[in-house]
């Protein structure tokens, strides 16, 4: 649905004179202490140069009077420079502040859905705390626990649980002891998972019930023993020292670990926290991505670091209307209320196309309101204004999805889509921190300000790093192109990581050291950057393919532009040097093409609709519709699309558990398809 485009221009400034005249007799004081001016000036500065003068770079910070930071900064509080320390400073300070929270489960039903299958419903109760104080002790007893196990200190252990207040209580109890914390996500594929373990040697394993008997396979283990009543002494790291050794889910090829210290970790979050406006303890910070993952780490070392309290999710039940929430009862975001999240773009994405269906639905009256506020309030998020009569009569609806407190939306892993952030901005009253970073600079790079509302790009550098562009020539990429500077994105600071444990190959592929002992990573993206010193990521090297006739296509970019289609909930498009066109497999959004089934006559099941070569044709022509709109060249639209019954997820092995399309799996899943559609069997 076109918000902008259609709209009625007489009927656009009748609602903004109705909507001018309640503000004004409402909220005029308000909006004389609204700040406007202020706002918009934050949003138009330069908010990083380059050092050096040269477009290349490198580029840094400013501060707010417009300076270049003279020093990448490393350290959040004075002293505490590794992460037992982070949690002793939250412990001291806030002892009695609730820390950690899990919602009790009240009750489990199965439920029969149409097609047959069963659902296991839950029920849940209030959120149950930890205080700081207790978290603390209760990490620093598991942590003398393992030490009578026999774990010792910076020897390696592996953590293989679900993102849960245990997992980070072990965290925890690591980093307090010196234990080199080995994280895999709860969904690798068992090869990987054996990889992980072997290659860093690990004697114990912190798991959770279900996932040792379904993902170790391990039906019997011994008793352990009475673990010593004696405590164990901890052992205090020191910065240099590994606290993380992340495996990455890794869109292609084996895994691998990459070794994070103390003072990386501390360094990043230090640059994370600086983009969030007023943050205290006083947030509530709602977790439910992998805690494998180092966005998840990182933002909640964060909230540990100001005394923030985090309610433990998940997917299945962040919402009232989750896959595991039963009809009537209340997910996660409606109980906690939070005001701190990290989203990655597959889950915002959903958020608005399931909005926009529903405004479709709506009457005509119903929806021309819609998108009537929804237009006034862009324009006037334009001249730095809120729109509080908007928020609580349109949007209040909407904005109670994620509890109705919301008040910063950090988002990272992937490109978010224009309309997407726009969405989030405008409907859930809150801004989004849109981030570019990597496990290999421990997720942190560069968030855009909170007050910068411009879409596609992913703010400027962060305090504790800085960029260069390098030149790639055969992508066709200069640091002297014109009007902005384009190239390979370096990223260097002290949040710049180790590199890979035991991959010296790739340490000097991916990793070097410049003369004044920096270290730096070179991450295979391709960015652009602004005149106010923001960044915008527009290609990637392994999504550029080379066609037959000799164009480049950015496999990356075709699917960012596509993934906007009502009709499309993932893409993934795919070329091959010794063709002369690009191809797709989509997975299709199953309500928009249901209904246009039943528009054509065509009965059966999902798969028998998704397997019919006349959808596979309709959807290939709106998509192809969508392509052109989005100005995509006519060589990188698809030509030819598999639609996929079965949606993508991380239990699939098909994407990350960021949602990162896993290229190399989905390509030998497609085989056969893409042998048809390029030998046209």
């Amino acid at each position: 649905m076109k918000l902008k485009e259609d709209m009625n221009p007489l009927l656009l400034q009748v609602f903004r004179s109705v909507v001018w005249v309640c503000s004004f007799i409402t909220f005029l004081p308000w909006y004389f202490l609204s700040g406007a001016g202020t706002n918009l000036d934050r949003a138009r500065r330069v908010k990083a140069r380059s050092v050096s003068g040269r477009p290349a770079g490198p580029y840094r910070a400013t501060n707010q009077a417009g300076g270049i930071h003279q020093k990448l900064v490393w350290s959040l509080h004075l002293g505490v420079d590794t992460l037992d320390k982070v949690m002793v400073h939250g412990a001291t300070r806030f002892p009695e502040r609730d820390c950690l929270g899990t919602r009790e489960v009240l009750n489990e039903e199965d439920e029969l859905q149409p097609n047959g299958k069963v659902f296991k419903k839950v029920i849940l109760g209030e959120y149950q705390w930890m205080s700081y104080e207790e978290t603390y002790q209760a990490a620093v007893c598991f942590g003398s626990g393992l030490a009578a196990l026999g774990q010792r200190p910076q020897c390696n252990i592996a953590i293989f649980c679900e993102t849960r207040a245990e997992w980070m209580i072990a965290a925890q109890a690591c980093f307090i002891y010196n234990f080199p914390l080995v994280t895999l996500y709860s969904t690798l594929g068992g090869a990987a998972i054996a990889h992980g373990l072997n290659e860093t040697e690990i004697t114990h394993i912190i798991t959770s019930k279900d996932l040792l008997h379904s993902r170790l396979k391990v039906d019997c283990i011994s008793p352990v023993r009475a673990l010593l009543t004696e405590r164990y002494p901890s052992w205090s790291p020191l910065p240099s020292d590994i606290a993380v050794i992340m495996y990455t889910s890794g869109s292609t090829g084996i895994p691998k670990g990459v070794m994070i210290s103390h003072s990386n970790i501390i360094a990043g979050i230090t640059g994370m926290a600086e983009r969030i406006p007023d943050l205290d303890e006083t947030d509530t910070y709602i977790g439910y991505l992998p805690l494998a993952h180092v966005l998840e780490l990182s933002a909640e070392m964060v909230c540990i670091s100001h005394g923030c309290r985090i309610g433990y999710s998940s997917p299945q039940t962040l919402a009232d209307q989750s896959t595991k929430i039963k009809k009537g009862s209340k997910g996660d975001t409606s109980v906690l209320k939070p005001t701190l999240m990290a989203a990655v773009p597959e889950i915002m994405d959903r958020i608005y196309k399931n909005v926009m269906t529903k405004v479709e639905e709506m009457s005509s009256v119903q929806r021309t309101l819609f998108v009537l506020a929804y237009n006034y309030k862009m324009e006037q998020m334009t001249k730095g204004y809120r729109t509080p009569l908007c928020d609580s009569l349109v949007f209040r609806k909407v904005r109670s999805l994620l509890g109705g407190h919301m008040r910063v939306l950090l988002s990272g892993g992937a490109p978010l889509s224009a309309a997407t952030q726009r969405f989030m901005n405008i409907c859930l009253c809150c801004p989004v921190g849109q981030g570019y970073g990597l496990t290999e600079t421990c997720g942190a790079g560069t968030i855009s300000e909170m007050w910068d509302y411009s879409t596609g790009r992913v703010g400027a550098p962060l305090v504790c790093s800085e960029i260069t562009l390098k030149d790639w020539e055969e992508g066709g990429y200069y640091s002297t192109d014109k009007p902005n500077p384009r190239g390979e994105i370096v990223i260097g600071g002290p949040n710049v990581t180790m590199g890979y444990y035991k991959n010296e190959v790739k340490n000097r592929e991916d990793f070097f050291v410049d003369s004044n002992g920096q270290r730096w990573f070179c991450t295979g993206d391709i960015g652009e950057l602004h005149p106010d010193g923001c960044l915008k990521i527009i290609d990637r090297k392994k999504d550029l393919v080379k066609l037959q006739a000799g164009e480049y296509v950015s496999l990356g970019k075709v699917e960012a532009m596509l993934k906007n289609c009502p009709f499309v909930d993932n893409i993934c498009a795919y070329a091959n040097s010794d063709q002369s066109y690009v191809i797709g497999f989509v997975v299709p959004n199953q309500k928009q093409l249901t209904v246009l089934a039943e528009q054509r006559g065509l009965r059966g099941s999902w798969e028998e609709i998704c397997n019919n070569t006349d959808m596979e044709r309709d959807v290939l022509r709106i998509i192809t519709e969508a392509a052109l709109s989005a100005k995509l060249e006519r060589f990188e639209i698809p030509k030819k699309i598999r639609l996929s019954a079965e949606p993508w997820t991380p239990e699939t092995g098909l994407v990350t558990d960021a949602f990162k399309l896993k290229r190399k799996e989905l390509k030998s899943h497609y085989q056969d398809d893409i042998e048809r559609m390029y030998g046209g069997k």
